[in-house]
């Protein structure tokens, strides 16, 4: 007789469904493991026999075949514990088979039969959902799994002892509870804290505003770092899809911590000495990298030229598709990846040229040098550069708070934002929520430059060697200029302004 309980393996933030098969026959006395499992999944064998003895429950001597089904899908993770220890307890008749039938398990055991949390029980949530079964998982995993929502029953226990409780109706489980953590507005970095920097102010506005990525070039102190750090403050709360979205792939990283999700927006700012893997993603178990881990928030890369070449071009497929594909020989997993990138840099390897009163000694030849690290592909991603001077003394001694609040900006943000969504759904486009997200048919549908924005599109193009990409994103971002001032058609201010931020920084 062979006994079935049903679990996932994880592609990505998909959770493919996966059969775990046990079968306890006369023979040669053995426990094989089959069904392409890594060292991990190998090693459950020994963990799960721990766990059965030290739940009063002994194998017997005969020959233990767990099959993983299908056979073909790798299996990564110690989430299989669970699965077969279910099993076996099925095949020795500790627990009914029938009590199994409607439940997807997953969880990692001790050796004293205790369940530890394991990645990705939201994904794995969602698909026993999809599938209409229950889950089963550790208690730590619980308030986690209970964001799939009330339509899934949740079994969640301490110990492989406490769920057989459960599962045979001696003792029965609670269901989880959510835990919810509301992102405060409060608690993150304000506008009114930046002292000067109007124009750059005003560039991290319609970056935000329409979901444009930013470079801001200018020398130590003048204050880029503080301008990317409240960018969260002035964008839009979360939607309970990409609420959700994030979540899953915070999960498959084992980043949601007690389970609680948080209503803030991501910011990622990982080290310029990042790898390629750290970045994008990949490794061993194909983990989410930090593009994937800022979806539908922000990623800040400082120090930007300090990066290496090919970790920076890595993400110019993120960059143009909104996700990250990573192929192995034996699987390609995807990740979503549609982050707003802001980076920073200083003008040359010393950080001050162009400033008034210091002379590089190496002349122009050091800034020269040293923004050439940045490839051109990559760099023509980038809508909007500005250059970020140094404060000067009147604006260092400004008091604080005189600026304009985040809140007041955000105001005009979420308004930007609306008329942006509104928009694209009457197109058609319910899924683009952004100027910067529109592909380019669709946004010279709603950029019809006049006779004179035409011209002025021309000789910039000609001057300046514009690439089709570059165009393009200057319609994106002149669209959402005319947004931020409420007018319905685009005109020759709105493109001189955003041609001004494309130009910014050599040619395009």
């Amino acid at each position: 007789m062979v006994t079935r309980v049903a679990t996932v393996a994880f592609q990505g933030i998909e959770a493919v469904p996966v059969n775990v098969q046990v079968q306890i026959a006369p023979g040669i006395p053995g426990f094989i493991l089959v069904g392409l499992p890594d060292k991990a999944v190998r090693e459950s064998g020994e963990r799960v026999r721990a766990a059965l003895i030290a739940s009063g429950l002994g194998l017997p001597p005969k020959r233990i075949t767990i099959n993983l089904a299908p056979a073909d899908l790798p299996k990564e993770g110690s989430h299989y514990d669970l699965p077969i220890a279910l099993g076996l307890m099925a095949a020795l008749g500790a627990i009914p088979q029938d009590a199994l039938d409607t439940y997807l398990a997953l969880g990692e055991l001790g050796l004293d039969g205790r369940l530890a949390h394991v990645d990705g029980i939201l994904p794995a949530a969602l698909a026993a959902q999809g599938q209409d079964l229950g889950l089963i998982c550790p208690t730590a995993s619980g308030p986690e799994a209970a964001w799939a929502g009330d339509g899934i029953d949740i079994v969640a226990g301490d110990s492989l002892l406490a769920l057989a409780n459960h599962l045979t109706g001696r003792q029965l489980q609670a269901r989880p509870q959510v835990r919810r953590q509301l992102a405060s507005a409060q608690a993150l970095p304000d506008l009114a804290d930046m002292r000067g920097q109007a124009l750059a102010r005003r560039a991290l506005e319609v970056a935000a505003a329409g979901g444009h990525n930013l470079l801001m070039i200018g020398p130590p102190g003048a204050g880029k770092s503080m301008l990317a750090a409240r960018l969260p403050s002035i964008l839009p709360p979360l939607s309970p899809r990409e609420l959700l979205d994030i979540s899953m792939i915070r999960s498959i990283a084992g980043e949601l911590t007690g389970g609680v999700l948080s209503e803030s927006r991501p910011f990622r700012a990982p080290h310029h000495s990042a790898s390629m893997a750290a970045l994008v993603g990949g490794g061993l178990k194909v983990r989410p990298g930090e593009a994937s881990l800022a979806h539908n928030g922000v990623l800040f890369l400082d120090e930007l030229p300090e990066f290496s070449p090919g970790v920076l071009d890595s993400l110019r497929q993120p960059l143009e598709s909104g996700e990250t594909v990573i192929a192995r020989a034996n699987m390609r997993v995807t990740y979503p990846s549609r982050f707003q990138l802001v980076a920073a840099m200083n003008p040359c390897k010393c950080g001050l040229a162009g400033t008034p009163g210091h002379v590089c000694k190496r002349g122009p030849a050091c800034a020269a040098d040293y923004q050439a690290r940045i490839s051109g592909p990559f760099l023509d991603r980038i809508d909007i550069r500005i250059d970020v001077p140094a404060l000067s003394a009147a604006e260092m001694i400004e008091p604080a708070g005189a600026a304009e609040s985040s809140a007041a900006v955000a105001e005009r943000v979420a308004l930007a934002r609306e008329r942006q969504r509104r928009r694209y759904a009457a197109a058609g486009h319910p899924d683009i929520l952004t100027n910067a997200a529109a592909g380019a048919t669709l946004i010279e549908r709603f950029v019809v430059p006049d006779r004179d924005s035409r011209s002025l599109l021309l000789q910039a193009a000609e001057r300046f060697n514009l690439s089709a990409r570059a165009y393009h994103r200057v319609l994106k971002v002149a669209r959402t200029l005319a947004d931020l001032a409420g007018a319905e058609q685009v005109a020759r201010p709105h493109i001189a302004e955003a041609l001004g931020y494309r130009l910014n920084f050599g040619a395009a």
